[in-house]
């Protein structure tokens, strides 16, 4: 008995099949076959020649079948695969692939690793619509076969759908024209999610400041807001969305702590910045964007660097933020740049700070943080006031403390629990050095941590609603 193997074609393959197989069963024109073919006579008589020696097989392709000698082992395959699921699982394909070759030593292209990612039915972070929607459309059909219960309620976890809503729009003109400025909660680090505040120019695509805290706070805006001015300088205007921070309509709470919403836009006043709000977040696409990015990119860096603190993880943006915009920023040239030359390190550090009403007590003492504090001339010698004098006590970032009264300023000095040297048991050396004053460094008179100052900033932007609790 003799076996016909079955040949089976495609279909450029069967049309010259069926072509040379009609050439040669009715003695046609070869001019003509080479026409419709899209060849040579030359090469319609190989063909031919083929067709009368291997007959159909002839016209399957010699390599139809075999493995690509430049593709993936399986072991390969499945090690990228254990990669991403258990290390890089969170990262963008792009991102995944140049982890790949630095830290795996695995150089392969971002398209072998999305095809294989998607053969398991994984996708980018960063995946675009259509290419979820073709997965969806692909996971529903298998749920809807499905037979076990399990099998139906994994391939409903595993159905997604997700959509970004931010249109592009044409970028500013220079440099420091826009800085959008927002924060974000996530999962970044260890077993708690947090907050990163971040800038990015709008111009150049430059993330200019990041920081992390435990909450969205004034704290955090002051932080990046000083990064800004430390490395560029001062920008001409920020955009940002409509917090407290930044404005305040009505607010009936009577701490202060709670109402620091005015004070970054008088800190930009200071500066000579223009602060702009919006409540729509399509309308600040460039931040929105760039927490969409480092959402897939950077929880995978921290992890890998070990971050498990917030004192670690902004240690680890200084040097994150200069690979980050080496590889996504545009250049920056300073003919086209507005940014303002860089103010002194002491000015940002005074004007950046948190100002808090407090009144003086029947010890001549101001309590700030559950602390008590004594107020200090530049001599460094002790002011007393009398008791329910009304003060503005300012926190700079750096944890400075100083306070306003009457248009005067002084340094706070802690007032500790037990004195630091006794009469009794201490030698008069020692006393002599611990009475001695230190000489302290105030601000000057006209700096504007003055109360009328901050006040008249606060009803020309508010009106009589935004009132200060004290």
């Amino acid at each position: 008995m003799v076996f016909i193997r079955k040949v089976e074609l495609r279909m450029k393959e069967q049309k010259k099949y069926e072509v040379i197989k009609k050439l040669k069963e009715t003695n046609g024109n070869k001019k003509r076959a080479a026409v419709e073919l899209g060849c040579t006579v030359r090469h319609v008589n190989r063909m031919l020649k083929g067709y009368e020696t291997q007959g159909k097989e002839f016209f399957s392709h010699g390599n139809k079948g075999r493995r690509p000698a430049s593709a993936l082992s399986e072991e390969l395959k499945e090690s990228i695969l254990l990669l991403y699921q258990n290390k890089y699982y969170d990262s963008n394909l792009t991102h995944f692939t140049e982890k790949l070759a630095e830290n795996e030593d695995i150089r392969v292209s971002e398209g072998t690793v999305r095809n294989l990612l998607y053969s398991h039915d994984i996708l980018s972070p960063l995946a675009w619509k259509r290419t979820r929607r073709k997965l969806k459309d692909k996971l529903k059909t298998q749920k809807d076969t499905a037979t076990s219960k399990t099998e139906k309620e994994s391939l409903q976890t595993a159905i997604v759908d997700l959509e970004d809503a931010h249109p592009t729009r044409a970028r500013c003109s220079y440099a420091g024209e826009m800085i959008q400025m927002d924060a974000s909660v996530h999962l970044w680090f260890g077993e708690n999610k947090s907050h990163l505040h971040a800038a990015i120019d709008d111009a150049t695509g430059t993330l200019v400041g990041a920081y992390f805290d435990s909450q969205e706070t004034l704290h955090g805006y002051y932080h990046v807001f000083r990064q800004i001015l430390e490395n560029y300088g001062i920008p001409y205007m920020f955009y940002t969305d409509r917090r407290t921070v930044f404005e305040y309509k009505k607010k009936n709470s009577p701490n202060l702590e709670n109402d620091t919403f005015t004070q970054f836009a008088y800190a930009c006043k200071q500066f000579g910045v223009d602060l702009k709000t919006t409540s729509i977040p399509q309308a600040k696409g460039r931040v929105e964007r760039l927490f969409k990015t480092l959402q897939s990119r950077l929880p995978v860096e921290l992890r890998l660097a070990g971050v498990k603190t917030l004192e670690q993880a902004n240690e680890f943006l200084h040097s994150y933020i200069k690979k980050f915009n080496a590889q996504f920023a545009l250049p920056l040239n300073p003919t086209t740049s507005v940014f303002e030359t860089q103010p002194s390190k002491d000015k940002i550090d005074l004007f950046l700070s948190l100002l808090t009403p407090r009144i003086v007590d029947a010890g001549h003492s101001i309590r700030f943080n559950n602390h008590r504090y004594k107020m200090l001339d530049e001599s460094g010698m002790h002011t007393n006031y009398y008791k329910g004098t009304q003060v503005l006590v300012a926190q700079t970032l750096s944890g400075r403390l100083f306070c306003n009264v009457n248009g005067r300023i002084y340094a706070l000095e802690e007032i500790p629990l037990h004195e630091e040297v006794s009469r009794n048991f201490n030698t008069e050396k020692e006393l002599a050095a611990a009475k001695k004053p230190k000489k302290q460094n105030i601000p000057p008179m006209h700096h504007p941590w003055r109360k009328d100052n901050f006040m008249k900033h606060v009803y020309a932007m508010y009106g009589n609603e935004a009132t200060w609790a004290v």
